[in-house]
């Protein structure tokens, strides 16, 4: 059997505010991360019964995966300086696995 506590928070207006712009962050860039291991398949992928004669080559890279990820984010908080509001650990738990 599981237990668990339920807490309700009371927040006033400003702390509501502050929540939303970090979630609305965190949205941006789960979706971000997500977006670039699609890229990363689509121009990758190829038909596994022909190889075409013809195709173009996109710049070699790595599988973007939750460890090469993690390692890009100092750099993308330098790029994007509204990323340093938000504490790392909850960075870290939205990057996709």
């Amino acid at each position: 059997m599981r237990l668990a506590d339920q807490y309700r928070l009371r927040l006033n207006k400003s702390q509501i505010s502050k929540i939303e712009k970090w979630l609305d962050r965190l949205r941006c860039q789960y979706n971000y991360l997500l977006a670039d291991r699609f890229s990363w398949y689509e121009q990758n992928r190829s038909a596994t019964n022909y190889c075409p004669l013809v195709c173009h080559l996109p710049e070699l890279r790595n599988n973007p995966d939750y460890f090469s990820q993690k390692k890009s984010l100092p750099g993308l908080k330098k790029d994007r300086p509204w990323y340093k509001e938000i504490r790392a650990i909850r960075w870290l738990e939205i990057i996709p696995k």
